[in-house]
């Protein structure tokens, strides 16, 4: 086995010990899917950071720039990013407030249980789509330092991630997103530092940065299409349950709220490393058959055996910390939201065991959405777009109003994901896609809101 297998190997192995030793302390559904809700704001803040900073950020995005440039629609890290604040922002806090473990928890208690499962049904995919970009990036680095081909390195990928997340839950998550936050730190820092110093230092990085921005024409889209690029990452991704789960796990409202402002601005800092990289990478690389290649390329032609294991142990880290996310989140929504007759009479060792079963399911099929695919960044797209504008639309006026009920929050759920799968599956070329959802859930919720309302108003006496 090579040093640099070796590595890579024991890298995972340690983050598996440290799941199986953390999952002795899981007795309750609450342990396992929000860390029984006594996260500080240190464990909150690198939690959010580690949990948002996944493949699209280190593979996905250091791909697209490297093949495209950045132009006004490069939506990593910046909105993405500005998705974490607007949370901090608007949501965290009252959603802590609410006591809710999942969305379709918060939408049982505000409209009703169909609402609840609806929403639980287009919230299960969403988590999937991302974990298959997940599992589809862990298969790259697998394939780019052994000799394992593609199909079987993602199937590898998969069975890790399964196992791994099953074990310990979100208890031992946000513990192993610490360390996997600093390593994701610490290898982009040295393998930017390394560039750094063949580019011939902060000047001769600056003309490479001068020549990536000038190398590609800027975006032909207007105003609408610039818009539609970045609300698909904000609104699709602001009351994201991957996130919100670590707000719902912290000990305070207060911790909720600036945690997830702390993991916003880290986010914004550190992803302007894959984008630094991105933009010089046709210098040092030039002609990637597979642009989604250049960090792990960059790493093996630059690095020494010894930073090259832990430059992949950072992408490793950032995937891994992503991934036993939005598996546990599909998980919750499955077994507490879907499956809610059989789970209610169930006790807590039953149920967590049903936990650690929709793990398991929901990583095959993040397993086999990954095989199949080309990308990452389509993953993402998908996860960020299907069924989004509904239930950003129903968390909104649910946390802050009370109009509306049952009939207007399912007729936005339904409309939304509908012209979504409308106009971004079924008509390719049709404009703003994510616009037109996100304007279609919201006039149905108040459309059909007044129309309730009037018909419930009491009807006044004749004179």
């Amino acid at each position: 086995m090579s040093p640099l297998l070796l590595g890579v190997a024991l890298y995972v192995a340690a983050q598996f010990a440290v799941g199986i030793w953390v999952s002795r302390r899981v007795r309750t559904e609450d342990d396992y899917f929000v860390a029984g809700r006594r996260l500080g704001l240190g464990l909150a803040t690198f939690s959010i950071f580690a949990t948002w900073f996944g493949a699209e950020t280190c593979v996905g995005a250091a791909g697209e720039i490297y093949s495209e440039g950045v132009t006004r629609t490069t939506v990593e890290p910046f909105a993405y990013g500005l998705c974490l604040v607007i949370m901090g922002l608007v949501f965290a806090a009252p959603f802590w407030r609410s006591k809710a473990i999942t969305l379709a928890d918060h939408f049982r208690a505000r409209y009703s249980p169909a609402v609840e499962r609806v929403a639980a049904l287009l919230l299960i995919p969403t988590s999937i789509f991302w974990a298959a970009a997940q599992v589809r990036a862990f298969g790259q680095v697998l394939s780019s330092v052994t000799e394992i081909d593609a199909g079987a390195a993602v199937a590898v990928a998969a069975t890790i991630t399964i196992l791994y997340t099953a074990a310990g839950g979100m208890l031992s998550d946000v513990i192993t997103d610490l360390v996997q936050a600093i390593a994701l730190i610490a290898g982009l820092g040295i393998l930017a530092l390394v560039v750094l110093g063949e580019l011939g230092g902060a000047a001769g990085a600056w003309n490479a940065v001068s020549e990536g921005l000038a190398a590609r024409p800027a975006s032909e889209l207007g105003a609408l299409g610039t818009l539609e690029a970045w609300a698909l990452p904000i609104c699709g991704s602001v009351v994201a349950q991957e996130a919100l789960s670590r707000a719902v796990s912290s000990r305070s409202a207060t911790i909720a709220r600036n945690a997830a402002l702390g993991g916003g601005a880290l986010y914004l800092a550190v992803g302007l490393i894959p984008v630094f990289l991105g933009l010089v990478g046709p210098r040092l690389l030039p002609d990637l058959a597979d642009p989604e290649q250049l960090l792990p390329q960059l790493a093996a032609t630059r690095l020494s055996t010894f930073f090259h294991v832990m430059f992949v142990g950072a992408i490793i880290s950032a995937i891994l910390s992503t991934v036993d996310s939005t598996l546990l989140v599909a998980s919750s929504l499955l077994a507490r939201n879907v499956l809610a007759g059989t789970h209610d009479q169930l006790g807590d060792r039953q149920r967590v065991w049903l936990a650690r079963a929709g793990v398991a399911a929901a990583g095959v099929a993040a397993w086999i959405l990954a095989a199949g695919s080309d990308g990452v960044m389509g993953h993402i797209e998908d996860a960020s777009g299907f069924g989004s504008a509904g239930i950003l639309v129903c968390v909104s006026f649910g946390l802050f109003t009370r109009f509306g009920g049952t009939a207007s929050a399912l007729s936005a759920l339904l409309s939304g994901v509908a012209v979504w799968i409308v106009g971004h599956y079924l008509m390719t070329d049709a404009p703003y896609p994510y616009l037109c959802s996100l304007l279609a859930a919201l006039a149905a919720f108040v459309v059909v809101g007044l129309a309730t309302r009037r018909r419930s108003a009491p009807v006044p006496a004749s004179a």
